[in-house]
């Protein structure tokens, strides 16, 4: 079977368990960072389907890794979230913008 994307790093093991052998390499950088941006978009339309934890969690952990790739401390996130919380607010409201006026 083809897959021909990034997967989490036990994967491999999970699958010689299960009796067949991967065939992998080690991403470059750039091959690994288009990989991440690949792996959001999949994640993220999961999560979407399935709203769920586990789902969320799949999502953050690509965010996490793609953070550090760029050398981003991913514990500098909620303090990021927090500050744009209190300069634009959150989403509690549902507040729709339908359009603005001169």
């Amino acid at each position: 079977m083809e897959y021909n994307k990034l997967v989490r790093d036990k994967i491999p093991e999970i699958i010689e368990k299960d009796g067949e052998k991967p065939i992998i390499h080690i991403a470059g950088d750039d091959e690994y960072e288009e990989a991440l941006k690949n792996k959001l978009h999949e994640e993220t339309t999961e999560f979407l389907e399935n709203i769920s934890l586990k789902e969320a969690g799949d999502m953050m952990e690509v965010m996490r890794a793609i953070l550090a790739l760029r050398g981003i401390d991913a514990s500098k996130l909620e303090e990021e979230r927090q500050k744009r919380l209190e300069e634009r607010g959150g989403f509690e409201k549902r507040i729709i913008l339908e359009r603005t006026e001169k």
